[in-house]
């Protein structure tokens, strides 16, 4: 095994598929993915047999009369991913849906969109994240097409119900569920209320719901008296620039139907912003929570939580735009789905290099790289690479400056998109090499 698959060996090494030769076609697919995310899988395999090979994959993992399927591919990197969060004290397990739109395309068991006339399927993970924004991997996922048999809201609570498993692996790690407003389901919360919360939730409330004793949830937590203020920076996202943001909090615990003739208590959590910018949309969330809230360091505590759920956004743009996975063309939504598995793991890696640099900018880069790698990036702009090895940060900087980061003064760290433009032109001077010896050694 090449010191370049090290990683795709780590989070595939151990499928359970039926046969040793798969797993290690499997690994080298994922290696050859993961360096050039944006390539189609011929433009990322290393020659006409090596693209074979990995189509042969997809049509043997994908096959049903195998007893196979995507999940015994994303298993190994699931138990990684719950190794990783053994490691800390609070883990984030972000969930939500995005669709997936391969309209147009020749793909047998696609289903309808939210437009009747776009065809594609779902794809729902359970993303893993330290309050620092750190990603520590998919915990879990659903892919499906409409229509489906059973509600598609079951979901949520499902999902729930596996983070509670999985809490009785990890003693020593407090597990939050955060979701938006598709997650403010009653069962939801009832189910976690029965199974006496073992994992605690976070969830944005889409109902403005009439409580027992009278009144609404919403309009009744305003009227609390205002716990304090919180204030952070909103980051620039597309058509809207970076900005400062203070919020007012209110709270109000109050009690809910338990389904079984009693009641359990749900804290609202609003945090309302104040002094709005001209031409900006006030930033105003609405929570719920089954934490009590006692004091104003605890409501900004899960303010800085519920905004880590935009992570999850984000590695749906790198699988969308970074690893282009609505470009794929399979043939049929089983060998899709295999493929997606591997997908995810490719944007979990990009999205926690960006982060790694930027939380441990002085951790040695072959911790993360191979030599080869963190050289190319040195040498494809022309410089001399340093002598010793150099930190994680600055093999970030350098592949993503490939990309097209300027690294001017003030320019901040670089983001997934300039990552994964740049890893693809680190990955052709690397198989170049690679190519080079081979030659040489015949």
């Amino acid at each position: 095994m090449n010191h370049e698959e090290a990683w795709a060996m780590n989070e595939f090494g151990e499928a359970q598929i039926g046969d040793k030769r798969l797993t290690k076609r499997l690994v080298k697919l994922a290696d050859r993915l993961g360096d050039a995310p944006s390539a189609s899988i011929p433009g990322a395999c290393n020659g006409r047999a090596e693209t074979q090979a990995a189509y042969r994959f997809l049509d043997q993992a994908s096959a049903a009369k195998r007893g196979l399927g995507w999940e015994p591919v994303l298993a190994p990197h699931m138990a990684r991913t719950e190794a990783r969060m053994a490691e800390y004290a609070v883990v984030l397990c972000l969930q939500d849906t995005t669709e997936l739109d391969f309209n147009g395309q020749a793909i047998d068991g696609l289903g309808r969109l939210s437009y009747a006339a776009q065809r594609g399927m779902y794809l729902h993970p359970t993303y893993a994240v330290t309050p620092q924004r750190l990603p520590l991997g998919i915990l879990d996922a659903w892919m499906w097409a409409r229509p489906l048999d059973t509600m598609e809201s079951r979901r949520w609570i499902e999902g729930y119900e596996r983070l509670a498993e999985r809490a009785g692996h990890l003693p020593a790690t407090r597990l939050v569920y955060v979701a938006d407003r598709e997650a403010d389901i009653l069962e939801l919360m009832q189910r976690a209320h029965a199974l006496a919360h073992p994992v605690d939730y976070l969830l944005r409330a889409r109902h403005n719901r009439c409580l027992p004793q009278g009144g609404k949830l919403w309009e009744t937590t305003l009227a609390s008296a205002p716990l304090g203020e919180v204030s952070f920076t909103l980051p620039a996202r597309p058509r809207q620039s970076a900005r400062a943001v203070s919020q007012t909090l209110h709270v109000c615990s109050v009690p809910l139907p338990d389904g079984q003739g009693g009641t359990l208590v749900v804290t609202c959590l609003i945090a309302r912003e104040a002094g709005t910018p001209a031409g900006h949309k006030p930033i105003e969330w609405r929570l719920l929570t089954n934490r009590r809230i006692t004091n104003l360091a605890e409501a900004a505590e899960l303010i800085g939580w519920y905004r880590c759920r935009w992570e999850i956004e984000t590695l749906f743009h790198v699988l969308k735009n970074g690893c282009r996975v609505e470009a794929l063309q399979l043939g049929e939504i089983k060998k899709l789905e295999v493929a997606l598995a591997i997908y995810l793991v490719v944007a979990w890696r990009l999205a926690h290099l960006v982060r790694l640099a930027r939380d441990q900018p002085d951790l040695p880069a072959s911790e993360v790289f191979d030599r080869i790698e963190w050289q190319a990036a040195w040498l494809l702009a022309e410089k001399a690479p340093p002598k010793k090895t150099p930190t994680v940060r600055e093999v970030v900087r350098r592949i993503a400056m490939l990309g097209g980061f300027l690294a001017r003064k003030g320019d901040g760290e670089p983001g997934v998109k300039t990552l994964w433009q740049g890893f693809a032109r680190v990955s052709s001077f690397v198989r170049g090499v690679e190519t080079m010896r081979a030659n040489h050694a015949s």
